[in-house]
């Protein structure tokens, strides 16, 4: 038996490997940019989930809480005629003060309203902030 040992090959020599090229480097950037962005949307959109599954139901239970509260007004309404019907005053009579009272705080409110609508204009600043930027970025050359 001989023993032949493998014939070994002259080391190559170590090279540096080939930088990449422009077009090369602008694909990979754009191509982790592209995941980037779809990462961050999907993360987006999962939060956005949870807050509007969390803000439906809050909705819900506001919507519920006025319910009860309209009914609450109605019999407090109901209540508040048989007090004045404890005065001996007939109670259709009893009725109409209290529709009167609403009434009356009704139109307190809408002519607060009205005042207050009239202070309401346009978001200056943003305006003119918006204006601002636009000039600048048509005036880059």
């Amino acid at each position: 038996m001989t023993d032949t040992a493998p014939v070994k090959s002259a080391p190559e020599p170590l090279t540096q490997p080939e930088e990449p090229s422009i077009g090369t480097l602008v694909a990979t950037i754009s191509s982790d940019l592209s995941t980037l962005l779809q990462h961050e949307i999907a993360l987006v959109k999962s939060e956005v989930k949870i807050s509007a599954k969390n803000g439906g139901l809050a909705a819900g239970l506001f919507a519920a809480a006025g319910f009860l509260l309209v009914l609450a007004v109605i019999m407090l309404s109901i209540a508040i005629a048989y007090l004045i019907h404890l005065t001996g005053l007939d109670l259709a009579f009893c009725y109409l003060i209290v529709f009167a009272l609403y009434a009356a705080l009704a139109g307190a409110l809408a002519f607060v309203g009205i005042k207050k609508i009239r202070n309401v204009g346009p978001p200056e600043r943003a305006i003119a902030q918006a204006q601002e930027t636009k000039k600048v970025l048509t005036n880059r050359g």
